[in-house]
């Protein structure tokens, strides 16, 4: 039994859309007509979830936030002792995301044909990645699915948590820079070209520093759709480039290297290996496939690499804590708790602990960064603005010179 979306019309002639199950494109038809609906289209979930990975290699998510609360509800109603085709039923009726309810309702048509939550999750790997099924078929191995939801749940809502921090520590300095590049545009583009119309009479030399104001308005004027055209080819090309394996290799070492962008890449790789480890390791995940999972989570690839190497080194024998230091890419902080956690046996607190320091330290450097970078960047606006109102001064002021 499978998931079908359709689209119908009503006796009145309104469509109407929805999710049915049933064994075939044509049994669905036929409970369409039977509740007098006219159908005008049926397409099974996971076949159009095929589609759109095929047309797009990035997919469609459903929202980090209506994922954690659809992880929770589930957590809650399989600890109730709620049957789990139930249980998605249950959840798919209360929320409000319709991709997310199609694909719940197709998962539950998995778990009645007699296939696990895991394998059907795995179906739809844009929404539920390679982490959250891992750590749902270990749950179901161990018996203990409700608490590995549970931590699920967690780590989703954290994860949003820390996104939603950096979104709003970087809202007021994009709104800042944005007005101070139209401020700027504009008085080159309006107030300058004006004010110049005053001296061009006068037979008096400009400044230098108001002719270089003149010629970056005139520069402006006559060539701001090229600039357009200009900066928005230099944002393909760079896309483009990013699809090659090696650029992007070598962008992502250049952002290690960097003084400030690299301790904040940095920080937030090594939390979520941090944290993607700790709850694999409490789901009792194999450590050379949390490794693997853990690996594909980051967002850089040189530490990716090294992750991935680590599990290499791992499996031949070596100890996870000398496996990472390898790299030399992850702190010694890490290093040392995980360390401690493997001499001890205590590998999952220690897990946990490290992935509680290494996100207190990341978001300690995102309030630091962006609480530094809001006086910076009003400071470069004065100066910006101070530079355009002296260019215009300056003539001025040489007038009054030459009148006395």
């Amino acid at each position: 039994m499978g998931a079908y979306e359709y689209s119908a019309l009503n006796p009145k002639g309104a469509e109407r859309k929805g999710v049915l199950e049933g064994d075939s494109i044509r049994q669905i038809r036929q409970q369409l007509r039977e509740q007098n609906l006219i159908p005008l289209h049926v397409e099974e979930v996971a076949q159009r979830e095929k589609k759109q990975r095929a047309r797009s290699h990035l997919g469609r998510g459903v929202g980090v936030a209506a994922q954690a609360l659809m992880t929770r509800q589930l957590a809650t109603l399989v600890r109730s002792g709620t049957p789990l085709a139930e249980a998605l039923a249950t959840v798919s009726r209360q929320t409000d995301k319709p991709r997310l309810k199609s694909l719940l309702i197709a998962v539950r048509g998995q778990i009645l044909e007699g296939h696990s939550l895991a394998d059907g999750l795995s179906q739809f790997p844009d929404v539920f990645d390679n982490l959250y099924v891992a750590t749902v078929r270990a749950g179901e191995q161990s018996g203990h699915l409700d608490l590995v939801l549970e931590r699920l749940a967690d780590y989703t809502e954290n994860r949003q948590q820390m996104r939603q921090r950096v979104q709003i520590a970087l809202l007021y300095p994009l709104i800042l820079t944005i007005m101070a590049i139209g401020v700027v545009s504009a008085l080159l583009a309006f107030v300058v070209p004006e004010v110049v119309k005053v001296f061009e009479n006068t037979g008096q030399e400009l400044p230098w520093l108001t002719r270089a104001l003149i010629a970056s308005s005139d520069l402006l004027r006559a060539y701001f759709p090229h600039l357009l055209i200009l900066l928005a080819g230099g944002i393909f090309i760079f896309k483009r480039m990013l699809k090659n394996d090696e650029f992007r290799h070598r962008i992502h070492r250049l952002l290690l290297r960097l003084p400030v962008v690299g301790s904040l890449v940095r920080g937030m790789n090594t939390a979520r290996l941090a944290r993607t480890l700790s709850i694999l390791n409490a789901s009792n995940v194999p450590l050379l496939s949390a490794l693997n999972i853990s690996a594909e989570v980051l967002g850089n690839l040189p530490m990716r690499d090294t992750v991935a190497q680590a599990a290499v080194r791992v499996r031949e024998g070596t100890s996870l804590a000398t496996a990472l230091e390898a790299g030399g890419h992850f702190p010694p902080l890490l290093i040392q708790l995980i360390s401690s956690g493997e001499a001890s046996g205590e590998l999952e607190q220690m897990l946990e602990h490290a992935a509680e320091s290494q996100e207190r330290e990341l978001q300690t450097l995102i309030t630091t960064l962006f609480g530094l970078l809001e006086p910076v960047l009003i400071l470069v606006m004065g100066a910006v603005v101070l530079v355009i109102v002296l260019a215009i001064l300056l003539p001025i002021f040489d007038l009054n010179q030459l009148v006395h």
